[in-house]
């Protein structure tokens, strides 16, 4: 049973009926900056580093998605020397299954193994939560809510530690109303951090059809949105979709996601599992790795294979897990020009990245500005050119010009010709490998991107700024891709 006082009940219903007012016109008020003011007993202007709550359904030790980023940051910011709590799920993505040595129905705040060996100043608290086999339409809202409700009371108690930062991560933004709650009470910052817009694409993956259902949820979630500090995305276009959706650009961040280019780098000789797997030296390798679920796009992965299955010297591997990878595996069974692996330990990353000479990344058209494939920075750092489904225009479609080739959603014609094209063009290859492995470097590189988010979120709680402050260009800058930049500024007056 997890404690609590009726107090904390209390203070917490408070600032729930605060955080959810309307104004006189009955529109959501503007939240009013200005008032934020560090609580008169907190201390933190006496110290250099921050106390950041994280809120989040997906953490370490999952090693795909938004979990592997959050924790990769809350690890970095450790080392900083920040002090960082998080309170999450128990590990389940991508497999939708919760992790050997976890519980999904008991709450723990055990220091996590992965965590504790990084740094002690993670705290790590799980709360319960439903895990659906198939996590679509209300399943996945009952999946959601699970969460929100048992890490509730949680959120509340971690009001005692005095944060100066709340960071809520989206999906899922059921647990904004908590993150708002602790924010209020202790006159922190609240940033949200979007990931996934995952109403939009709720409604345009069909997971909902109804009109009525989303004009109300949508409605919500501008209501919520205005009552964030900050709130970042990781890509230009879901910058200026937050613009769309009345957030102020002055608290809107650009914050993109990261890889370590010093795990994930060019191998000089191929890869072990070239070997292992008994893949002939000749042979062209075409990689899909990642999470494979419906956004991902994956028919079209069973649509190609098949119709190359007479080109002996091109090799399918794909290598992952999620709601779509039995049906994938079952429909290419037959095809000796298709290997499915499992998801690949940290450990094995550079490994399979390096196994491919192209890397495939399809993405249904509907979610190509609503989600950024996370697995698109490894992709790059590999060294290695990208097939990608991405309209002119979109975030996707930018991030792999000059690195490799964007075709239509849903057209096999098209992606059959562009790979083609990589397998009997090794020179081409190599010089769109190259560019993806240099923008990598130069722009997604973890340490890079991380300190220029911990200026920012410095800045945001009143702390004195690390060193000499970045240059953080601003997101309006047309010509330049959207991942070169970190976008960000001051609180905003209104």
């Amino acid at each position: 049973m997890l404690p609590h006082s009726r107090n904390s009940i209390q203070r917490g219903r408070e600032a729930l009926e605060c955080i959810l007012e309307l104004g006189p016109t009955g529109s959501p008020a503007p939240p009013r900056l200005s008032s934020l003011r560090p609580h008169p007993t907190s201390t933190h202007l006496d110290r250099t580093y921050m106390r950041i709550l994280i809120h989040c359904l997906n953490f370490s030790p999952e090693p795909t998605g938004v979990g592997k980023y959050v924790g990769e940051m809350a690890d970095w910011l450790a080392l900083r020397g920040h002090e960082i709590h998080v309170v999450t799920a128990p590990p389940h993505y991508p497999q939708y299954r919760v992790f050997d040595g976890y519980s999904s129905w008991r709450y723990t705040s055990r220091p996590d193994a992965v965590t504790r060996t990084v740094h002690n100043s993670v705290e790590v608290r799980r709360c319960p939560v439903w895990v659906p086999r198939e996590p679509r339409g209300w399943r996945r809202i009952l999946h959601l809510t699970s969460f929100a409700l048992s890490s509730l009371p949680v959120m509340l108690q971690e009001s005692a530690w005095r944060p100066d930062v709340v960071l809520v991560l989206e999906p899922t933004l059921f647990c904004t109303p908590a993150a708002l709650a602790v924010a209020r009470l202790c006159a922190a910052t609240s940033w949200l951090h979007v990931q996934d817009f995952e109403v939009d694409a709720a409604f345009q993956l069909k997971d909902f059809s109804s009109a009525r259902l989303k004009r109300w949820v949508l409605a919500i979630e501008r209501r919520v949105l205005s009552k964030f500090d900050r709130i970042s995305a990781i890509s230009e276009r879901m910058v200026e979709r937050l613009h769309a959706k009345g957030v102020q650009p002055a608290r809107t961040a650009l914050f993109p996601n990261w890889v370590d280019t010093a795990a994930i780098f060019p191998r000089e000789t191929p890869s072990p599992l070239r070997r292992e797997l008994g893949i002939s030296p000749q042979a062209v390798v075409a990689l899909c790795s990642g999470s494979m679920g419906k956004k991902q796009g994956l028919e079209l992965m069973t649509e190609v294979s098949h119709q190359l299955s007479y080109r002996s010297d091109l090799q399918f591997v794909f290598s992952g897990e999620g709601s779509y990878r039995e049906t994938l595996a079952l429909k290419t069974k037959t095809l000796k020009n298709v290997i499915t692996l499992p998801l690949q330990s940290v450990e094995r990353l550079n490994d399979l990245l390096n196994l491919a000479d192209i890397h495939l990344l399809p993405q249904m058209a509907d979610a190509a500005d609503l989600v950024m494939p996370s697995r698109l920075t490894g992709m790059m750092a590999s060294g290695r050119p990208t097939i990608a489904t991405a309209l002119p225009g979109t975030q996707l479609f930018r991030a792999v010009q000059g690195r490799g080739i964007a075709t239509t959603p849903g057209d096999a014609g098209s992606f059959i010709a562009a790979l083609l094209q990589l397998v009997d063009d090794p020179i081409l290859r190599h010089r769109l490998g190259a560019q993806a492995r240099g923008f990598a470097v130069d722009f997604l590189n973890r340490d890079q991107v991380l300190a220029s988010f911990e200026q920012a979120l410095l800045e945001s709680c009143g702390l004195p700024l690390r060193g000499a402050r970045a240059s953080i260009p601003r997101a309006t800058a047309k010509n330049v891709p959207v991942e070169e930049t970190l976008m960000t500024s001051g609180k905003g007056s209104g």
